[in-house]
C-alpha cells in the first residue's frame, strides 16, 4: 500500500524531470535549420478534431487524438474509442489516420494510432527523358504509435508513445523510432484549470539506404571497348523534428448546457520558428462543439516574410449523437488556412463504446 502511494507521487516527478532534461538538448526556434530534419510528416496533425484548434490544446486534449498533441490526455479515454480521419493535405497529398484506445484497470489506457501519407503517382524523369519516361512511382510514408497513459492522481495524468516511422521509394527507404511524453495537470473546484507539457519526436537520427544511393556508369574507350564502374554514395543522417509544447486552458461554464474553453500554447521547435497559439471552443452539452485557433510565428503576417504555407487561422466543429446506452457517434471537421496553396481540410468519424 505504501509503495503504491509512493509510486503515484514519484512517476509524475520522473516524467517531468525527463521532459525538462530532454528539452535542454533541443535547438529551439532555429529557423536556419529549416528543411534539414527527417520525418517531417510527424509535424502533420492527422486528426480532424484537435486540428481545428490549430494544435494548441496541449492542456485540454482528451482521448485518442491526444496521441499527437499530448499523450497524457489519452488517460481521459472512457471505455473504448475508435477514430478515423482523412485529410486533403498540401500538394494533393492525402493523409489518413486510424486508431483506437482502450481503458484498463487502475486508471490506465493503451492506444494504437496508424498514420499514412499518399503522394499519388509521380512521373519518373531522367536526363535522357526530362519530360518523363512513361512510368511512375509512388513514395510512401507511414508511422505507427503505441501509447500508454495513466491517471496517477485525480489531478495528474502522464503518458508516453513509442512511434515506428517508415519512409520509402522504390529504391530507397528509411526507418526510425521516436518517443513522445507528456503530462497534464487539472485544478480548480470544477476542474476548470488545466496545464499541459509535452515533448514530441525525440529519437535517433534516420538515414536513407538502398540502391538509389548508387550509380553505374558505362564508358567507351577509343578502340571501342566498353567498361562500367559502380559508385555508391553515403547519405547523411537526419535528426527528427523534436518540439516542446507548453499549454494552459480554462473552462468557463455558462450553465449546465453551455461551456466555453479558452486555451493558449507555446511550441519550441528544433527545426523551425517558435510558435504561439490562442484559441477557444464552444460546446453545447456533448452534442455540438465549435472551435477555432490562431497560431503565430515570426513573419507570418506578411507574404514576403512568411516561411510557412499556413497563415495561422484554424477552425472546426463536431457533431456527436448517442446511438445507444454508452455508445456515441461523432463527426469532426477542420480547416487549416494556407496561402497560396489550397487549404487542408480534415474529416473524421469516431465511435465511443
Amino acid at each position: 500500500m505504501v509503495m503504491k502511494i509512493y509510486s503515484k507521487k514519484l512517476v509524475p516527478v520522473i516524467l517531468t524531470a525527463l521532459l525538462m532534461l530532454c528539452s535542454f538538448n533541443a535547438n529551439a526556434g532555429n529557423e536556419q535549420r529549416s528543411g534539414q530534419a527527417g520525418a517531417t510528416e510527424l509535424l502533420i496533425n492527422p486528426w480532424a478534431r484537435s486540428s481545428g484548434w490549430g494544435g494548441i490544446n496541449t492542456a485540454s486534449v482528451q482521448g485518442l487524438e491526444a496521441t499527437f498533441m499530448n499523450v497524457a490526455g489519452l488517460a481521459g479515454t472512457v471505455n473504448t474509442e475508435l477514430v478515423f480521419s482523412s485529410t486533403s493535405w498540401l500538394f494533393d497529398m492525402q493523409v489518413n489516420a486510424f486508431g483506437f484506445s482502450k481503458s484498463l484497470a487502475d486508471d490506465a489506457v493503451i492506444g494504437l494510432a496508424i498514420t499514412s501519407i499518399g503522394f499519388g503517382d509521380i512521373d519518373i524523369t531522367t536526363t535522357e527523358a526530362p519530360e518523363g519516361t512513361g512510368t511512375t512511382y509512388a513514395p510512401t510514408m507511414m508511422n505507427i504509435g503505441l501509447s500508454y497513459a495513466k491517471k496517477f492522481t485525480d489531478n495528474i495524468s502522464g503518458g508516453a508513445t513509442v512511434r515506428m516511422i517508415s519512409e520509402s521509394t522504390p529504391d530507397m527507404k528509411a526507418s526510425a523510432i521516436s518517443l513522445d511524453a507528456g503530462i497534464q495537470y487539472v485544478a480548480g473546484s470544477d476542474r476548470q484549470i488545466k496545464f499541459g507539457v509535452s515533448l514530441k519526436n525525440v529519437g535517433p537520427k534516420m538515414k536513407y539506404e538502398g540502391d538509389g544511393n548508387g550509380v553505374r556508369l558505362t564508358n567507351t574507350e577509343a578502340h571501342g571497348a566498353e567498361y562500367s564502374q559502380s559508385f555508391e554514395f553515403k547519405s547523411d543522417a537526419f535528426e527528427l523534428p523534436s518540439s516542446l509544447n507548453i499549454g494552459g486552458a480554462y473552462d468557463f461554464t455558462i450553465d449546465q448546457d453551455n461551456r466555453i474553453t479558452v486555451a493558449g500554447n507555446f511550441t519550441s521547435n528544433s527545426f523551425t520558428k517558435d510558435q504561439y497559439g490562442i484559441g477557444f471552443e464552444y460546446a453545447y452539452q456533448s452534442y455540438f462543439m465549435f472551435r477555432s485557433g490562431y497560431v503565430y510565428e515570426e513573419g507570418i503576417l506578411e507574404t514576403e516574410t512568411r516561411t510557412t504555407a499556413f497563415t495561422g487561422f484554424n477552425a472546426g466543429f463536431t457533431f456527436e449523437v448517442p446511438l445507444s446506452s454508452g455508445t456515441n457517434f461523432g463527426l469532426d471537421f477542420s480547416y487549416r488556412q494556407s496561402s497560396p496553396l489550397d487549404s487542408p481540410v480534415s474529416i473524421g468519424a469516431r465511435i465511443t463504446l
